[in-house]
């Protein structure tokens, strides 16, 4: 496979995100001298003329200079509004050992005119390329972590983070103790964890597989995400197996095209992982294919991993027999719906029986799983069906709806919004995926952030428009999205599915840089309880009607 670097938009190369909380580091760290990690990532060390010499050693890193701890790297590195170098004072008042820059921030003022500068008590490193660095130099500090765990990463469009609990779940049932990271959450041997990425930054990931260590963790189920790939993020980090899924539409607000996409994701299959386990249902998973990758797949029946007999059930759940090599066969069962799930749990076998996990652990874990915000039903003794749904791309949607479809008799009814200040070209997909497969289309807000929510809104409109009305279900708009969920609700009918889709396990929602508290689960059962309080009520009243009149 020809592969080439995926390019990273300049105005999100080296712009940190801001998270209040500061991540978890290692409770011990043996120090490293400043000129051991100058030499191991290839940085200059810099001597600002009439100046002594800094003989440190340095315990931690970090890019965020609120987060700067004694001894600290500060990775100060260019942006396109503020340089990190601009923040250098802060990172060097809190005690920060050395400083890792590119050659503007070198001669910022607020380095060189410091007085722990000036004093000789802060080394200056210089690279072309401090982020791409970052993850090396973090490793080193925190001991190479990575090479003391088996680390089982997982990239792709969708089913990144329905594949890690899959793994996690048949780890645990194998008596390992684990980590995982991911979008919903990281866990540290059971421990949780809220996410702030779906892969954190170089540092962050650095200490947070160092604190996995002492905690005994062996093996550890991870998301990879483009950005995380393109950005540097996992450099330095050692994949036992790393996993493909699908690939399609979305983050093409950060990346050039589907194909710069495709790049980043074949930056895990670039020899950073041992072996390679890969879905090669779709053509972006058969250009990995390479001699020893690991295939599986779900439409064919030329994969090292195939899957037959898939029966699927009224409650969601799923069976299917898993083939492998040489002659194994597993029998699964899922409580996750959808073909899609199928190939989830498939690549996830793939990837297990290459970690060399015993075949009664997989089939008893993979039995275990749910998985917050994705097809997650909320029951409340109600006569239709009603999930949540993390899909916020055309095709997770697509397959999800198809999935929905599968289950019910009766109508699809959808609540479906797109962020703001995303990928826009998928916004009029969305909307024709969604009307072309429900009985009701609500479009409504999701996470508006700076833009304009009723333009987006229009983007989805227009899309599910070009659907012909004889192939289309009602459409119609409600912009805020409580309504829109209470309205979905109220719509329903015995045997119908709600799909409330596109945050998912999301607590939060942001308009206008301001996150407002909101749980699509939540209000789902709010107004499911609204609604079967209401119909008590009225039955009560009837029954009181009926015994009056008698």
């Amino acid at each position: 496979m020809e592969m080439r670097p995926p390019v990273v938009p300049v105005a999100l190369r080296d712009v940190p995100s801001a998270v209040a909380t500061a991540p978890p580091r290692p409770t011990h760290v043996e120090p490293v001298a400043i000129k051991k990690l100058a030499d191991e990532i290839g940085a200059r060390v810099v001597r600002v003329p009439g100046c002594p010499a800094a003989d440190v050693a340095v315990t931690g890193a970090t890019l965020r200079a609120q987060h700067v701890r004694s001894g600290d790297v500060f990775a100060a590195l260019p942006g396109v509004r503020v340089h990190g170098a601009d923040f250098a004072e802060q990172a060097l008042d809190a005690g920060a050992h050395a400083v890792l820059t590119d050659a503007e921030g070198i001669l910022r003022a607020e380095l060189t005119e410091h007085p722990a500068v000036r004093e000789g008590r802060v080394a200056l490193l210089e690279h072309d390329d401090p982020r791409g660095v970052l993850g090396r130099a973090s490793a080193l500090i925190y001991g190479d972590p990575s090479s003391k765990l088996q680390i089982l990463g997982v990239t792709g469009t969708s089913g990144k983070t329905t594949t890690s609990y899959l793994l996690e779940s048949a780890l645990n049932a194998a008596g390992l103790t684990t980590g995982q990271i991911g979008t919903v959450e990281t866990r540290i041997a059971g421990e949780r964890l809220d996410s702030a990425f779906t892969t954190p930054e170089a540092p962050d990931l650095q200490a947070l597989l160092a604190v996995m260590v002492e905690h005994d963790v062996s093996t550890v189920a991870m998301e990879v995400s483009s950005h995380a790939l393109a950005m540097g993020r996992v450099s330095g980090t050692r994949f036992a197996v790393g996993a493909f899924s699908n690939l399609s539409q979305d983050h093409l607000d950060f990346h050039r095209d589907l194909e710069d996409y495709f790049q980043a994701k074949a930056l895990l299959f670039d020899g950073r992982a041992e072996r390679e386990v890969v879905c090669v249902d779709g053509d972006w998973g058969r250009r990995l294919v390479k001699p020893g990758t690991i295939t599986v797949s779900t439409e064919t029946g030329d994969a090292d991993w195939t899957a037959t007999d898939v029966t699927a059930y009224p409650t969601g759940e799923q069976t299917f027999t898993a083939h492998g090599p040489d002659g194994l066969e597993l029998p699964i069962r899922l409580r996750l719906p959808g073909p899609f799930n199928v190939a989830n749990a498939l690549l996830a076998i793939g990837v297990l029986h290459a970690a060399g996990v015993p075949s009664e652990a997989i089939e008893r874990g993979l039995a275990e799983v749910d998985v917050p915000g994705r097809m997650e039903r909320v029951a409340l003794g109600q006569d239709f069906t009603a999930v949540v749904d993390y899909s916020h791309k055309p095709g997770a949607v697509s397959a999800v709806l198809d999935a929905a479809r599968a289950q019910v008799d009766g109508d699809v009814i959808v609540v479906l919004g797109c962020g703001g200040d995303r990928d826009t070209a998928k916004r009029p997909l969305m909307g024709e995926a969604a009307a072309r497969r429900s009985g009701l289309l609500i479009v409504t807000d999701d996470n508006p952030r700076s833009e304009d929510p009723a333009d987006i809104r229009a983007a989805m409109l227009a899309g599910a428009q070009e659907v012909p009305t004889g192939e289309r279900g009602e459409v119609i708009e409600i912009g805020d999205r409580r309504a829109a969920i209470v309205a979905a609700v109220e719509r329903a009918k015995p045997g119908d599915i709600v799909v409330v889709a596109g945050k998912g396990h999301e607590t939060g929602q942001e308009v206008a840089g301001v996150v407002h508290p909101f749980s699509d689960r939540e209000e789902l059962a709010a107004a499911l309880r609204h609604r079967l309080g209401r119909n008590e009520e009225t039955q009560d009243r009837r029954g009181r009607d009926t015994t009056a009149g008698a």
